[in-house]
């Protein structure tokens, strides 16, 4: 849809029309008008026009042309595109899940066989797919702590980078500690007044060089939440050589003093099910922005009607230089042609 910024600008459309017919004509004096005996030719060959000069209808066209397009250039005209969904400014949000040698367990789903990992991924692509206005990263740990999608809009490209973690990337063991840095160091500098981490894990502290506690104190000065996820069930299957309790190595004690440390919250998922509201209930903790809000991009289109302009001003300046020479050879005076003795008188305006 194509509108205009300035419509009130085609107002001066008929501004030529009322000069010529509004402003008074400029008196002829021919009182002391200065007679020249060779006027005559110098009429006939074009150089001078005695009287007013007689417009064509053709340029008057040209003109009227001209003139329409310098007042739509004036009018600024600006094509108007469809709405465009823009998110609203949101949370920065920061998804920490554990990828340690632990998390192979099966222990979580209900319905058919899958390890921690695999329940995790499922309940963490529904609440990143939930997160609309929110930039959502995701940081992934085990030995080694390492940002795998950075903070974005794009929720896609998180699920899909989710996707593709599995147990043991970066070793086997458990770096809470240097996870929470991490996070801590990546959201540091980040523009939303809302900055939440939401740490999932299935074990302890058995590695890396940052202590967890130290890690959430840095976070809490930063104005960091955490929430903290301790996953695992209580009691499960009987498998020789597997512990009777698959969650014996969580750390819950620390988990909670995390989350105490940064006003965040702490859960416990001992199933899929309750993983899954755990995630609901950060939801409704951390509540997405609202709507998203649309915009209609919009392009000037000005520069359009007044190159036209002048391009039709050149190509009018042309054709009357161009006609001219052609005028006067057309119109030359005869070698017998004699001085008019009554040559009409010139008026000095025209004289000059």
């Amino acid at each position: 849809m194509i509108t205009l910024a300035w419509p009130w600008m085609l107002a001066l459309l008929p501004a030529p029309l009322l000069a010529r017919f509004v402003v008074p004509r400029a008196r002829e004096q021919k009182a002391g008008a200065l007679r020249l005996p060779f006027f005559a030719a110098l009429a006939r060959a074009g150089l001078v026009t005695p009287g007013r000069p007689a417009w064509s209808k053709t340029r008057l066209a040209a003109l009227a042309f001209i003139w329409t397009l310098l007042v739509v250039a004036a009018a600024q005209p600006i094509y108007v595109g469809r709405p465009v969904e823009v998110p609203v400014e949101g949370r920065e949000i920061m998804l920490v899940i554990d990828l340690s040698a632990s998390m192979a367990q099966r222990d979580l789903a209900l319905t058919k066989p899958m390890d921690r990992l695999q329940v995790v991924k499922q309940v963490a692509d529904d609440f990143i797919a939930r997160r609309a206005g929110d930039r959502v990263g995701l940081i992934l740990f085990s030995t080694r702590a390492y940002v795998q999608a950075p903070l974005t809009l794009d929720r896609r490209v998180v699920r899909d980078l989710l996707a593709q973690a599995t147990i043991g990337m970066t070793g086997r063991n458990t770096s809470i500690g240097d996870a929470i840095g991490l996070a801590v160091k990546t959201l540091r500098d980040g523009p939303a007044k809302e900055r939440v981490v939401v740490l999932l894990t299935d074990g302890a502290n058995t590695s890396g060089v940052l202590d967890p506690l130290q890690a959430a104190a840095i976070a809490a000065k930063e104005h960091l939440r955490i929430h903290t996820i301790g996953v695992g069930s209580d009691a499960g299957e009987f498998v020789p050589g597997a512990p009777m309790n698959p969650s014996s190595d969580l750390d819950e004690g620390a988990l909670k003093a995390i989350s105490s440390l940064t006003g965040g919250k702490y859960f416990r998922a001992r199933d899929q099910q309750g993983l899954a509201g755990i995630y609901a209930e950060i939801d409704k903790l951390e509540p997405v922005a609202g709507d998203p809000q649309y915009v209609r991009p919009a392009l000037t289109l000005f520069f359009w009607p007044l190159g036209a302009a002048l391009v039709a001003s050149f190509l009018f300046a042309a054709a009357l230089l161009l006609r001219m020479p052609a005028r006067r050879v057309a119109e030359a005076p005869a070698p017998q042609d004699a001085p008019a003795a009554d040559a009409p008188a010139l008026p000095v305006a025209e004289a000059r």
